[in-house]
């Protein structure tokens, strides 16, 4: 027998880091060439780790929660003759036997689920009940699946974590008692820590990723109020005509600002600050900004430009349910030239975003809402919404920003002539 060590991948994107989130197998299971191995969470997105080697786990050389750097010692795999690569061990390693192995997504093989052949460990196929058993700290193995085949299921993880955190009105409340200060006594400082939540992966990159904009972009917002009538009449005419593909309004907007930045380029561009240059972009990679279990996430539809409002609709969808369930790869998580954010999803008005750097400029759409406008000297109801453009004013002056935006809206209030000529 030879032992080989595995070392963390360049996982690509100049990424030179990774934090373990949870390992997949332990010492002593056997794993198949191409079987995941581990999961590990890097400035972009959470992947799992696939092994090059096939025989039995003899260490893992990082804790979950430990950041390694790329190239560190990730695990050591000894040959075994007994459990050749190509044979199935038998094991359940987190929900997953290592009978057979499939092509998943992609091309990656992944193990296919097999019953345990021990008690030691639960059953549990779904990466989502994983991480929420995770997240609310139940132990699976106390858990008995009621799935076919002995499955845990979400509801089993949902029901566990009801029963260790009844409704406000059971429960039974001790507060500690209130301090009283006397005249003359030390302060006692701010209220107690409650905890303290560490920003890691993702989430530590988009506040940096902030930050660094909110410190280095000199930016500018300009809004103006959208009469979207026509465009709700329009995307309804459609799903009449097509009730099986139903198209999206943010899939109609997308086409309008991907038109508009190949009129006004300055804002589809970053600002190279060492070359002391403004670098626009030859089409569009349009950033989806998205709200996701592990926090803000920019997906991004690439070659925007080369789509139609009906391929558009379909990769937001794609990447809005990637995002929600934190399926995203790095590829689909980077190379944004311009980002549209439909905060209207979270039914308010308006805001003035932040823009995500290094990108030059970022367009906000707010709810569309029945409110009253005046239409030829009389005063009708109109479904209206607010788009906000902050940019960078290094690239552009207030001029070319409100062109793009005035763009947009004349886009969105006449839609079927824009459509035409776009």
């Amino acid at each position: 027998m030879s032992t080989r060590q595995f070392r963390l991948p360049d996982l690509g994107e100049g990424l030179t880091e990774a934090e373990v989130l949870r390992w997949l197998v332990e010492v002593g299971d056997t794993v198949a060439v191409d079987q995941p191995v581990v999961e590990v969470e890097t400035a972009k997105a959470s992947v799992e780790v696939p092994s090059p080697y096939g025989g039995v786990v003899v260490e893992l050389h990082a804790a979950a929660g430990r950041t390694l750097d790329v190239g560190a010692p990730l695990i050591s795999i000894t040959d075994s003759s007994a459990s050749p690569a190509g044979e199935g061990s038998g094991n359940v390693l987190v929900g997953y036997g290592t009978a057979e192995v499939r092509r998943g997504r992609r091309g990656r093989r992944r193990p296919v689920a097999a019953l345990p052949s021990n008690g030691t460990r639960p059953l549990v196929i779904s990466p989502i009940v994983r991480k929420l058993a995770r997240d609310h700290h139940v132990d699976l193995t106390a858990l008995t699946g009621t799935a076919p085949g002995g499955v845990i299921a979400r509801r089993d993880v949902e029901q566990a974590i009801a029963a260790a955190f009844p409704p406000a009105d059971q429960a039974v409340v001790t507060s500690p008692p209130i301090p009283v200060h006397r005249a003359g006594a030390p302060d006692q400082g701010p209220l107690p820590v409650r905890e303290r939540v560490p920003l890691r992966g993702v989430h530590r990159a988009m506040a940096d990723r902030l930050t660094r904009s909110h410190q280095e972009i000199p930016d500018a917002t300009t809004w103006v109020d959208v009469d979207a009538t026509e465009l709700v009449e329009t995307r309804r005419q459609a799903l009449a005509r097509d009730p099986e593909h139903p198209v999206g309004i943010l899939a109609y907007i997308a086409r309008f600002v991907v038109a508009g930045l190949a009129r006004y380029p300055d804002l589809n561009s970053r600002v190279d600050v060492e070359a002391g240059e403004i670098v626009r972009f030859e089409g569009v990679n349009l950033g989806i900004a998205a709200q996701g279990d592990r926090g803000l996430l920019v997906p991004v539809v690439h070659d925007a430009h080369r789509r139609n409002v009906r391929e558009l609709h379909a990769e937001i969808t794609r990447l809005a349910k990637g995002a929600r369930a934190g399926e995203l790869g790095v590829g689909d998580l980077t190379g944004g030239t311009f980002t549209l954010n439909n905060y209207g999803v979270f039914n308010v008005d308006g805001a003035a975003p932040i823009v995500n750097h290094p990108e030059a400029a970022i367009l906000g759409v707010g709810r569309i809402l029945d409110r009253p406008w005046v239409v030829d000297g009389a005063v009708v109801p109109r479904k209206i919404a607010q788009f906000s453009l902050t940019f960078d004013h290094r690239v552009c002056d207030g001029g070319t920003a409100a062109g793009f935006l005035r763009f947009v809206v004349d886009c969105v209030e006449h839609p079927t002539d824009a459509l035409s000529l776009i």
